[in-house]
């Protein structure tokens, strides 16, 4: 059984992973007959977003307390996580991805990633274990890219700004319809728009699904 580390960003699309897309991914994962290894940092989020109103709440959250959420308490800090124990990975998106796994969010194209997230990820595409990446998470992949000095081409879908802010960190940007995917196939890199387009959790689901094809095939 192929075993899948999933990184998740928090619980919520306005400050964390993004719900749809992580469930998704793992019952995709799960339905292919791999087993997913949930991770997520040990660190506070950026901020906490009230979902109903759409504004900013004085709480504070942790991003692996909340992630849990999502992985039903199967979840461990990302800070122990080897490629070595991996076939693969992928990494859901959300504003969680460009806010608390790096600060693409409010940095673009000068982002910093999380120091032990870029590990992994450097980990994995130097074992050449592909690494998929859907929604915004693309561009916490291009920074990480860009840190190790590693060139990588990936999509977030067609988004002008989005993907300017991705050149400008060196890497190469492909247009990409919401149901596709584009491969690195260099870097054994998958990356899909889902909700940087999808109108629906269908679009999303088809994306991803086919995403998720795609890792089980190259790992």
């Amino acid at each position: 059984m192929k075993k899948i580390g999933v990184i998740l960003s928090g619980c919520g699309v306005f400050d964390g992973a993004e719900i749809h897309e992580s469930v998704i991914t793992l019952l995709a994962l799960d339905r292919a007959g791999a087993k997913a290894a949930c991770f997520a940092p040990d660190v506070a989020q950026m901020h906490v977003i009230n979902h109903l109103a759409g504004e900013p709440s004085e709480e504070t959250r942790n991003v692996l307390v909340e992630s849990a959420r999502i992985a039903r308490g199967e979840i461990a800090d990302v800070a122990t996580a080897k490629a070595e124990d991996l076939d693969g990975l992928i990494l859901p998106g959300g504003f969680g991805a460009a806010k608390n796994l790096c600060d693409f969010a409010v940095a673009g194209s000068e982002a910093k990633p999380n120091p032990e997230v870029a590990r992994l990820v450097v980990e994995m595409m130097r074992a050449s274990k592909p690494v998929a990446a859907v929604c915004i998470a693309p561009a916490l992949i291009a920074a990480i890219c860009r840190d190790a000095g590693i060139d990588c081409s990936l999509t977030i879908g067609t988004d002008a700004d989005t993907a300017g802010a991705i050149e400008a960190m060196g890497a190469s940007h492909e247009e990409c319809p919401v149901v596709e995917f584009r491969v690195d196939e260099a870097n054994k890199l998958i990356t899909s728009p889902a909700y940087m387009l999808a109108g629906s959790i269908s679009e999303a689901a088809e994306g991803i699904e086919r995403t998720v094809e795609e890792l089980l095939r190259l790992s």
